[in-house]
């Protein structure tokens, strides 16, 4: 499990606002599938939107609250649940096994659904879009940036390279890989190995490994990285500002 049940994400260390709206709905992707999202619009915006992708748990309650943490540091926000075709939208339980869930999860359904929620974002947002993955969401936050979504940059957060997949010859955005040191789930080397594959293509992309740190280290209960999460959410706000252009 990335995080545990009581869970949430660290604070924005820039806040510009408060959340002016938020709540769940539904998208509809091109394939017909109905999926639940979350979003949250701040009082501030700053010209940007983010898509975040969870990890395996789905829409999850430590993503929503990262939703907030979003908005009120300025972004049009939405979470996507990953798992509409196989479990529906209904309320689900402490009884949903994620885990069975995933393994019918294929990259194009990833694709379908954050292209909906791309969409929405834009249609009612016009501004740069970023994607923002964790775990299983942050090999698929990567890959895209090659999938034609026309993104301002993909971030992802110790990603497994599997989900990114042969995608890199097509990526026509910036990545921003925030990876932990002592992660159990994925070896550095194949870290090392995906950014050896940028390189030798030419591509854009920032890889910053926090040493020592374990697999879903941004997270409020993770008391000895707080440094670590302060920074991620730096280089996250750089990021996005010098590849979206500064607040609108």
């Amino acid at each position: 499990m990335c995080h545990s049940v009581d869970g949430r994400p660290p604070a924005s260390p820039v806040v510009t606002g408060e959340v002016a709206e938020h709540g769940h709905l539904e998208i509809t992707a091109d394939d017909g599938n109905r999926l639940n999202a979350y979003r949250a619009t701040p009082t501030v915006p700053n010209g940007r939107n983010v898509v975040i992708l969870p990890d395996v748990r789905g829409l999850h309650p430590f993503y929503e609250a990262l939703a907030h943490r979003f908005a009120e540091a300025g972004f049009h926000t939405m979470v996507i649940d990953f798992y509409g075709r196989s479990a529906g939208t209904l309320p689900r339980d402490d009884s949903f096994d994620p885990m069975t869930h995933m393994a019918l999860l294929e990259a194009p359904h990833v694709d379908a659904d954050v292209a909906a929620a791309v969409v929405r974002l834009r249609e009612e947002h016009p501004g740069p879009v970023f994607t923002v993955g964790f775990c299983l969401g942050g090999g698929h936050s990567w890959r895209q940036a090659a999938t034609g979504l026309d993104l301002a940059g993909a971030i992802g957060f110790y990603g497994p390279p599997r989900f990114f997949g042969d995608a890199t010859t097509t990526l026509s955005a910036p990545l921003l890989m925030l990876l932990a040191g002592d992660d159990v789930a994925t070896p550095q080397a194949e870290f090392q190995a995906l950014a050896a594959g940028f390189d030798e293509a030419g591509k854009e992309y920032e890889m910053h490994v926090y040493d020592g740190a374990p697999h879903s280290f941004f997270d409020v209960a993770f008391r000895d990285w707080e440094r670590e999460c302060a920074d991620a959410w730096q280089r996250i706000l750089s990021f996005t500002s010098r590849n979206g252009g500064e607040a609108a």
